[in-house]
C-alpha cells in the first residue's frame, strides 16, 4: 500500500530513551529512502500510553558526554519526523506527555482515542524545566499563540476532548476505530501527487527546520547548562522518586 506502520514498544512508557530514539531515527530514515513508502502511521504497542516522553533517567546524574549525545538524539528524532517527505499520521492511542506530545504534534494529522483518561500536552513546566524553542514553535504552529503560551506556562495536559477543542489533535474517534479512521486519512492524503503536497509541506516548515539546523550547537549547550544546574537535577530526582512510590 506505500504505507508503513510504526508501533512504539518500549515498555512500561515508551520513554524515550537515548536507545529509543536512536532506533526511531534510523527506522525513519529508512522509510525516508525506501521509494516505494509513501506514508508512515505511528502509534504504540503498549496499552493506555502513546509515549511518557523524554526518559527522565538520561538527564539525571550523568556526564556532559551523555547529555550531549542524548540532546542530539532528540533533535535528530524531531528534524527527521518534522521535516520527513512522507506523510505522517499520529495515532495516539493513549496519554502523550511532553516529548510524546511533540512527536504527535510533529506529524502532519494527530488522530486520538476519544478517552478522557488520555491526555496530552507540552507539561515540562510542571518539572520546572523549559520547553526548548523549537517545541515551543512546533506548539504554537499547530494551536496559535495564545494557547500555546498558556499551556506552556502552566504546563497543561489536555484530556482528549479538551486537546481536540484546542485544535491540538485533528480528530477523535472511539480506540476500536483509531487504526480504521489512521488508514482512511493516509488514503486521502496519499491521493494527492506527492510533490506538490511534499513542496508545501516544506514551505511551511523550512524556516523552523532550517532554524534549528542553524542553532543546533548552541542549543544542545543551552540544555546542558540547563540540565546540569543542581536546582533542576534536584527536581527532576524528586520527580523519578515520586514516580517510583506511584509505582509501589
Amino acid at each position: 500500500t506505500g504505507v508503513a506502520m510504526m508501533k512504539f514498544k518500549s515498555p512500561p512508557v515508551n520513554s524515550l530513551s537515548l536507545e529509543f530514539l536512536t532506533e526511531f531515527s534510523i527506522s525513519l530514515e529508512k522509510l525516508e529512502n525506501n521509494r516505494a513508502c509513501r506514508g508512515v502511521i505511528i502509534t504504540s504497542a503498549v496499552p493506555k500510553i502513546f509515549s511518557s516522553g523524554l526518559d527522565i533517567t538520561e538527564m539525571c546524574g550523568k556526564s556532559m558526554e551523555h547529555y550531549t549525545e542524548f540532546w542530539r538524539a532528540v533533535q535528530e528524532m524531531w528534524l527527521r519526523l518534522y521535516g520527513s517527505s512522507m506523510v505522517t499520521v499520529a495515532a495516539v492511542n493513549g496519554s502523550s506527555p511532553a516529548g510524546g506530545c511533540l512527536v504527535a504534534l510533529s506529524c502532519d494529522y494527530r488522530i486520538m482515542a476519544e478517552n478522557p483518561k488520555f491526555s496530552i500536552g507540552l507539561n515540562e513546566a510542571q518539572l520546572g524545566i523549559v520547553a526548548p524553542f523549537w517545541f515551543k514553535d512546533t506548539f504554537v504552529n499547530v494551536v496559535g499563540h495564545r494557547t500555546a503560551e498558556r499551556s506552556l506556562q502552566l504546563g497543561s495536559l489536555h484530556p482528549a476532548p479538551e486537546a481536540h477543542k484546542l485544535g491540538l489533535v485533528d480528530e477523535l474517534v472511539p480506540e476500536e476505530k483509531l487504526m480504521e479512521k489512521a488508514a482512511a486519512v493516509m488514503a486521502q492524503w496519499l491521493a494527492l501527487p506527492d510533490h506538490a503536497r511534499q513542496l508545501t509541506k516544506t514551505m511551511m516548515r523550512k524556516a523552523l527546520l532550517d532554524r534549528l539546523l542553524a542553532h543546533r550547537e548552541e542549543d544542545i549547550k543551552n540544555f546542558i547548562s540547563f540540565v546540569s544546574k543542581e536546582s533542576i537535577q534536584k527536581s527532576l530526582r524528586m520527580y523519578m522518586e515520586m514516580l517510583k512510590k506511584r509505582k509501589s
